[in-house]
């Protein structure tokens, strides 16, 4: 086998080749950092919420961390209540959008207390309070307040503070 035209893996090529050899490296990577750097960003995902009545305000806060830290659009296309109105204060106002459809409801967070009764929650309710967007609290204080009866926000007084989807 002659020198000039291969060499045993793990060792050096003949002097000759070593020059076509890094060349060929330096090709490559640049060529591969070209095409990587010419790549569009990996797109946004969109959440769709509709038909979202609530649950445990840690799940949903859990779930829009991880959408806020995504990068993530949020399209609210039917109703939002309870914890799922989180959503609001955990995503970027930029980044939310609501149809013709969407209805957000606001209660007082509660538990189970004696017997299966609802009882109000104070701590959860002065949390999913603190997490509102101010002009989402000035509305919820306009309509009486967190309370036991749930309130809905949507139509026209919707569409003044989040924008229509396109």
């Amino acid at each position: 086998m002659s020198n000039a035209r291969s060499h045993k893996l793990g060792t050096s090529p003949p002097r000759g080749r070593r020059f076509a050899v890094a060349a060929r490296r330096t090709t490559v990577t640049l060529l591969a950092a070209v095409c990587f750097a010419t790549l569009p960003a990996a797109a946004a995902a969109v959440l769709r919420i509709g038909n979202d009545h609530g649950g445990k305000i840690g799940v949903y806060w859990s779930r829009y961390f991880r959408v806020r830290g995504a990068g993530d659009e949020v399209v609210i296309d039917g109703t939002c209540a309870s914890a799922c109105t989180l959503v609001l204060g955990m995503v970027p106002h930029d980044r939310i959008c609501v149809t013709a459809n969407a209805a957000l409801g606001f209660h007082a967070a509660w538990r189970r207390g004696f017997l299966g009764l609802k009882v109000i929650n104070m701590p959860a309710t002065r949390t999913l309070w603190s997490f509102y967007p101010k002009r989402i609290r000035q509305w919820i204080a306009r309509h009486g307040g967190l309370g036991a009866r749930m309130i809905y926000l949507s139509g026209p007084a919707l569409t003044a503070l989040y924008r229509e989807c396109q």
